[in-house]
């Protein structure tokens, strides 16, 4: 079993500690209540990602050949979100981030109680994600190109 499945699993574990879905609601609304913000550097149009409702900002750099990742948002319940996605990836290589399935966000049970919209922007955030780690994994550093 790799990392990331390794924190999946415990992500898994601490979901299932909440039988009702109002419960789990709360602790990602206290998961993203944990995350630092972003200073309003960080807070640029490079970093917004597209498709979110919400506004959902994500750093992404590069060190030893692991990425690493910040991220903030305007919408307390996307960052607990987001929040998630960032200790599932954090600190790992770019060729295990495109190779991870997530196959703990269907645990969890998260896919199916979102909106539509929040599924849709759960899945922009997924998406941006494994674009830094694309672009890092040929070489290049994942940032938008002006």
């Amino acid at each position: 079993m790799n990392e990331i499945q390794e924190r999946e699993n415990r992500i898994v574990e601490e979901f299932s500690l909440f039988t009702d879905w109002l419960d789990k609601y709360e602790y990602i609304i206290d998961l993203g209540k944990s995350v630092p913000p972003l200073d309003e550097k960080g807070k640029s149009d490079e970093n917004l990602i597209k498709g979110c409702q919400s506004r959902v900002w994500l750093e992404c750099g590069e060190k030893d050949g692991r990425l690493y990742f910040k991220a903030d948002s305007d919408a307390i319940i996307t960052k607990g979100i987001i929040s998630l996605l960032i200790r599932v990836f954090d600190g790992q290589e770019p060729q295990d981030i495109l190779n991870a399935d997530l196959t703990f966000l269907e645990k969890i049970g998260l896919k199916e109680n979102l909106s539509p919209t929040r599924a849709n922007g759960l899945v922009s955030m997924i998406k941006q994600i494994k674009m830094y780690a694309l672009a890092h994994a040929a070489g290049g550093t994942g940032k938008k190109e002006n």
